[in-house]
């Protein structure tokens, strides 16, 4: 009995001292970092802000790659199913990872059961704009104007279960209007429809929106945060323009598949953390009109599942689906 306790212990030593290994090996080789939507979007932006750095504090590239659509569905899956060693990872947004499983049956991948939680990268409110061709100037006059004219604006989203879907659909409950829907594969394709006059508005976060609004190409309504941002003073809060209820903020995060060595996913965190506290990270997270809000393994891992109770609720309580 002694001798196979001595060799159970020593068997035990080996496996942590080989994940010790793996985790001090790692990375090797460059990583595939898939981001769950197309180039322009908040999701892009954090991607892209966290790789670089990333891949200078670890050695090796950190790839982006776009893969959208099916409200973050293609991009989950390809990672879901990637081999759990640290060198395929997903930047999702918080729309797709905690709203589409509430608003999409049968959607191919579970947010819990496939991921491991690596770290939050950014997070950020909602703004509400419109085409400056609208003769809307604020929040009061968009709810008058859609109530004048019942089904007449359309607004763009990322997707179908998207936040932006979502948080829209909110403010027609509330306010008693109807709006209508039109999907697109990614922040950035909605926008450009946007631009160009083929959609009257969008509700979304503010990196993409920033230069378009001091350009005069898109009018802000409001936003959806506690505070008004620094980034637009002028815009009033979504509680300022009459609707206090309205409170709706992204996240991105990033997350590697279930079964991910813990040593590997640590690693990955830590780093990201010191990425994080620096000052020029959370400068170019602020110029964006997003917060460097860092999450380790654990906290993203029970917010995920706060958020996803969360908006289960909201979802039936509004009775939005993604059909």
């Amino acid at each position: 009995m002694h001798s196979l306790l001595l060799g159970l212990a020593a068997g035990a030593a080996m496996l942590v001292s080989a994940g010790t290994a793996a985790a001090a090996e790692y990375p090797d080789r460059p990583i595939s970092l898939i981001v769950s939507a197309a180039p322009g979007g908040t999701t892009d932006i954090a991607a892209r802000l966290i790789a670089q750095p990333l891949a200078q504090a670890l050695g090796q590239s950190v790839v982006v790659e776009n893969r959208p659509g099916g409200s973050g569905g293609i991009a989950a899956q390809a990672v879901a199913r990637a081999k759990p060693d640290g060198y395929t990872l997903l930047l999702q947004y918080s729309g797709f990872q905690v709203i589409t499983p509430s608003v999409m049956k049968n959607i191919g991948w579970d947010p819990i059961k496939d991921f491991a939680p690596v770290a939050n990268v950014l997070s950020a409110p909602q703004v509400i704009v419109v085409r400056p061709g609208l003769p809307i100037n604020s929040l009061k006059e968009l709810v008058d104007y859609a109530k004048a004219n019942p089904g007449g604006l359309n607004y763009a989203s990322s997707g179908n279960g998207s936040l932006q879907q979502v948080a829209t659909e909110l403010l027609n409950q509330m306010a008693g209007i109807k709006t209508t829907h039109i999907p697109y594969k990614g922040t950035g394709p909605a926008l450009n429809d946007l631009l160009g006059g083929s959609v009257d508005m969008t509700i979304t976060t503010p990196p993409p929106l920033l230069g378009q609004i001091a350009a005069g190409k898109l009018r802000a309504l409001a936003v959806t945060g506690e505070n008004r941002l620094p980034s637009l003073p002028d815009v009033p809060t979504a509680a300022q323009a009459g609707y206090p209820d309205l409170q709706v903020s992204s996240w991105f995060a990033m997350y590697a598949p279930a079964g991910t060595p813990p040593e590997v996913v640590n690693k990955l965190a830590g780093e990201i953390e010191k990425i994080m506290k620096t000052d020029a990270f959370r400068q170019k997270a602020a110029e964006q009109g997003a917060e460097a809000r860092f999450m380790g393994p654990k906290e993203l891992g029970d917010y995920t599942r706060e958020e996803l109770a969360r908006w289960n609720k909201v979802v039936k309580a509004a009775n939005i689906t993604a059909e």
